[in-house]
């Protein structure tokens, strides 16, 4: 299964109190999951820097992931970068 690097930066509107992020990536996730079912969430983390949240996800189905990106941005309130990731012993084996 192919990995990639989800970069998202929240729009400065996206909520008023922090404790509302947790509301919004409940439902982001939710919608992820309901309509992105060959998009496997890994593992997310909140950076300090130009992003403000980084999530490691996995897929074979190319559009399931353009679309999880999307609904990231349009529920999220937030702009995306996508990278595929390859493991890095992968790489070097390959070599």
């Amino acid at each position: 299964m192919a990995t990639y690097v989800i970069l998202s930066r929240l729009a400065p509107d996206a909520f008023t109190n922090p404790g509302e992020l947790k509301q919004l990536a409940a439902t982001v996730a939710e919608k992820v999951r309901a309509e992105c079912p060959d998009v496997t969430w890994k593992d997310s983390y909140l950076t300090l820097g130009r992003f403000d949240v980084l999530d490691i996800v996995e897929s074979n189905d190319l559009k399931q992931l353009e679309l999880a990106a999307l609904i990231i941005r349009g529920y999220g309130h937030a702009a995306t970068e996508t990278l595929q990731a390859t493991p890095w012993n992968e790489f070097i084996d390959a070599l």
